[in-house]
């Protein structure tokens, strides 16, 4: 059983075609790529007056994001390695905890766009 047919008033059967120099694509595609949607979600929503999502990432902090995601990973996988009861000549514990103690906070101001 295939899924349910949509509603022929929300099916998108129309489509416009809109001519712009290159650096309005570009602006168009970056805003889009900053809040996440893709250029045409985002045309769509701001030409029906639609809410458009809050925050403002930079592809560079989203890209910045996903590396502390990743050193964080690491850095919690090596806690575990260490909490297993080896012995811990160098207060590896200690160091782990205030690095990923950082990484919390620079997610948390990036998220915000506190820098």
């Amino acid at each position: 059983m295939g899924r349910p047919k949509k509603e022929l008033g929300s099916l998108k059967t129309i489509q416009v075609n809109v001519r712009m120099t290159a650096a309005d694509h570009s602006k168009v595609s970056v805003n889009a790529e900053t809040i996440g949607l893709s250029v045409a979600e985002y045309i769509r929503r701001k030409c029906t007056g639609k809410s458009l999502p809050n925050k403002k990432i930079t592809p560079l902090d989203r890209k910045l994001f996903v590396e502390l995601s990743r050193v964080g990973n690491n850095l919690n996988q090596l806690a575990r390695v260490s909490n297993s009861g080896i012995r811990d000549p160098f207060n590896i514990i200690k160091q782990l905890e205030e690095v990923k103690m950082l990484l919390q906070q620079l997610k948390s101001n990036i998220a915000n766009n506190d820098r």
